[in-house]
């Protein structure tokens, strides 16, 4: 394919899951554009090829990837653009970015939280906020780990949109050699389950962390799903089948894998670290943390029955013991 008609791909995030994002799309045909915060970070990339805080093995291809610390700049030429960053710190890397620069660009979030305090989608607030069509707006979901993109483990991802060819086209650029990608419409379901599947493993690391069995955790996530089930539904009905991968296999890989950020922090707070010390010793964001406080109140105004989310967010917020929190759980759990 002549390079200059291949697609341009920003990708904006300077974590692990940008990151592995950049080595996915470096195994296809596209041209990448690749943001991130820090300069240091930029000039030891261009000169070493490696992102040295995060998936240091990984060797970024230079020839394909430009990388820049001006994100204006970074998205300027790009068709796609990719949200790879916190959450939580979405508002702050886009704060040079107008709608102007997001005209006729498709926006794809690989973000698997929530705005907090606004308690938006990241979808809704980027539709809210520039202006973007739904119809060009994409989200990633997995299930899928950056560390097993890394190792170039066989995975597997889901792109959503409310506009099914957009979603396929793009899950074309994400497929290659290790990864296999599919299209659905059902973006907010894919959204929201994302969302929940970080509070879920908390839940599961925390009461691994206080030394329950597998037994528990078994029934731990399969009422979860159940839990998850009454929430999508009741704020967002639509005829899913939440067996797939990007429903239940994301829920599944985020609650038990090693490389859950989400069950690391919730293991470490069931074994009587501070939610600060968590915090300070992870270095990392675990975006259930966040998420878990936006659901709450979200769902203070639906009346879901939510005894996981619920358990969690006094754990976190309300410095109930987890010991306390997970015994009262366990009593409701079927």
């Amino acid at each position: 394919m002549n390079p200059e008609s291949l697609p341009v791909v920003a990708v904006i995030g300077g974590g692990s899951w940008a990151t592995a994002i950049v080595k996915i799309l470096s195994e296809t045909d596209v041209k990448i554009r690749w943001w991130l915060r820090n300069a240091d970070d930029v000039a030891y990339i261009q000169t070493y090829g490696h992102n040295s805080h995060y998936l240091s093995d990984v060797q970024i291809n230079l020839r394909k990837v430009k990388v820049y610390n001006d994100i204006v700049k970074t998205i300027s030429k790009a068709t796609y653009i990719i949200l790879a960053v916190p959450a939580a710190f979405i508002q702050q890397a886009l704060q040079p970015v107008s709608a102007m620069h997001l005209e006729q660009k498709v926006v794809v979030s690989a973000i698997k939280g929530m705005i907090p305090e606004q308690n938006l989608l990241v979808t809704d607030w980027i539709e809210q906020q520039y202006g973007v069509s739904p119809d060009h707006i994409c989200v990633i979901a997995g299930p899928c780990h950056a560390e097993e993109v890394a190792l170039e483990k066989q995975s597997y991802l889901t792109i959503a949109s409310k506009d099914e060819v957009q979603a396929a086209a793009f899950a074309r650029l994400m497929t290659c050699r290790f990864v296999q990608a599919s299209a659905i419409d059902d973006v907010y379901g894919v959204e929201y389950c994302a969302v929940m599947k970080n509070i879920i493993a908390l839940a599961c690391g925390i009461t691994h962390g206080l030394n329950y069995g597998d037994n528990f955790q078994a029934v731990l996530v399969s009422n979860a799903m159940q839990e998850i089930k009454r929430f999508l539904d009741h704020i967002y009905p639509k005829h899913r089948d939440l067996s797939g991968s990007a429903y239940l296999g994301d829920l599944l890989v985020t609650a038990y894998s090693q490389f859950s950020r989400n069950r690391t922090f919730g293991n470490m707070i069931g074994r009587g670290y501070s939610v600060k010390s968590a915090q300070v010793e992870m270095n990392m964001i675990a975006e259930g943390y966040y998420a878990v406080k936006s659901i709450h109140e979200m769902n203070a105004k639906q009346g879901v029955s939510m005894p996981i989310t619920e358990a969690v967010f006094q754990i976190l917020y309300e410095k109930i013991p987890p010991g306390t929190a997970i015994h009262h759980l366990k009593e409701v759990l079927r």
